[in-house]
């Protein structure tokens, strides 16, 4: 269990890396290792902007795998909310309809803020923060076959739709924006294979830095 770090400050984790290589995974199996008392799960996904000012036709043609397609912005400051001490309110989002929800989800921050996104690392506001930062990497057909499951099951896609946006949009954002951020992670994990070591390093290096 990790304690309260020096001077009271979370320890900011970020976890990026392309859609579907893994990164939910990894931040699942953190927070399971660490205990949901200890960690703030706080998701870029949140943050899409809202596109009810446009007609459905329109916000399908909307490009959401580049960084304006998110209210950074917003997420910046509440990133600096948090670590401050202070109580966040996260936006909700519908991507069936590409609209925010009028409800927002009230946050605390706690030991360990853990901050999940594709393009989080491309964004020097959030960088600032990061005590650490990890990549999970998988080749582009993993993350593919990946995408069009959950986008089915959990989105109302049709497989058709998912892999007509990946090789329009998300494919190049992701050569464009995603790939070059890797090199601002402190870590690079295959998304492939167990996440176990590295999740037992970062724990042991959470738990050394709340006895200091």
């Amino acid at each position: 269990m990790v304690n309260a770090v020096k001077n009271n400050k979370p320890v900011v984790v970020g976890v990026s890396g392309g859609s579907g290589s893994g990164k939910t995974t990894f931040c699942s199996e953190l927070v399971a290792q660490l205990g949901e008392a200890t960690v703030l799960h706080l998701k870029q996904d949140n943050y899409y902007r809202d596109l009810s000012h446009l007609l459905p036709s329109e916000r399908d043609r909307v490009n959401f795998d580049h960084p304006q397609a998110l209210e950074f912005e917003l997420l910046c400051v509440h990133l600096k909310q948090l670590v401050s001490g202070a109580d966040v309110e996260v936006p909700t989002y519908d991507f069936a309809t590409h609209t925010r929800k009028s409800q927002s989800i009230r946050l605390s921050p706690k030991p360990v803020v853990l901050i999940e996104g594709i393009l989080i690392f491309s964004q020097p506001g959030i960088l600032e923060h990061l005590t650490h930062s990890v990549f999970v990497d998988a080749p582009e057909e993993v993350r593919l076959g990946r995408r069009i499951k959950r986008d089915i099951e959990e989105r109302g896609r049709t497989r058709e739709s998912v892999e007509a946006q990946f090789f329009a949009t998300v494919a190049p954002m992701h050569n464009r924006y995603v790939e070059p951020s890797k090199a601002n992670a402190h870590i690079i994990v295959s998304g492939e294979q167990p996440f176990d070591d590295t999740l037992e390093k970062l724990c042991a290096k959470f738990n050394e830095g709340s006895r200091k």
